[in-house]
């Protein structure tokens, strides 16, 4: 939830930007009260528009506590996987929106911004592609999750299958029986040599998964974004390197 100080700088930006999805439900209010009239919004799920996807609650995931879902969703309701920026394609589009704002906002520097951003996306282009020939190199077509999974919209872009503990935006800590056991079932059908947790997990999960299917197998660490601090940015974590650093513990397994 945002601060009263977050609630000032929103009411006076020249531009603000949101994911859109059910996360940000208390944009409303706040954008309704602010105080800069002219200020420009964009939403990145209605930039993606058809694009966006709706969560996917796939064979053996654990879903919500039934009775908080109901409290939550209205019967029928479709929820949209929020974690649009998992994909590098999504991203060219959505820099692209970006930069067309702040040039309409800073005309006289338009030039620097369009320069700017041929030069970014040039960048994830070339990173979209690394990720495309690892995935079409490889015979490992299915990743393990022991964990929640944000990653949807990256394993579409590249074909990839997977089968996880929860959906992406899951408050559910603790899987159950069921769905470690399916998992572990998964490791020893699929032969996997690997399962993967997001950053900050305590790999509980992964671990039980590994112990239950009696196989030897490697934990491996993906990282979501959802959780770069002020002292990461400032020692130079980025979209592009942390996207990177994907890239090469997914290089370790994609063999």
């Amino acid at each position: 939830q945002p601060t009263a100080d977050d609630m000032m700088k929103i009411s006076n930006c020249d531009l603000f930007v949101y994911v859109g999805g059910e996360s940000d439900e208390w944009v409303d209010d706040a954008l309704s009260d602010a105080q800069n009239k002219d200020m420009k919004v964009i939403n990145l799920m209605d930039v993606l528009g058809d694009s966006a996807k709706v969560e996917e609650l796939k064979e053996g995931m654990q879903g919500e506590d039934e009775e908080e879902h109901d409290d939550d969703h209205e019967e029928g309701e479709e929820e949209y996987d929020e974690h649009v920026w998992l994909s590098v394609k999504n991203a060219m589009v959505l820099c692209t929106e970006i930069e067309k704002n702040i040039e309409a906002i800073d005309p006289d520097n338009a030039a620097d911004y369009k320069a700017n951003l041929e030069s970014y996306t040039a960048k994830l282009s070339d990173l979209d592609n690394s990720f495309q020939k690892l995935v079409d190199g490889s015979s490992v077509k299915t990743l393990v999750f022991g964990d929640r999974f944000p990653f949807r919209y990256f394993v579409d872009d590249y074909g990839l299958d997977y089968y996880a503990a929860f959906i992406g935006c899951s408050a559910e800590t603790e899987a159950s029986f069921e769905t470690i056991a399916f998992l572990s079932d998964k490791v020893n059908k699929l032969d996997s040599d690997t399962i993967f947790t997001l950053e900050n997990s305590n790999k509980s999960i992964a671990e039980t998964i590994i112990s239950t299917s009696g196989k030897n197998v490697d934990i491996a660490e993906l990282n979501s974004l959802q959780s770069i601090s002020k002292d990461d940015i400032a020692d130079g974590a980025s979209y592009l390197s942390l996207m990177q650093k994907n890239y090469d513990v997914l290089a370790g397994v994609l063999k």
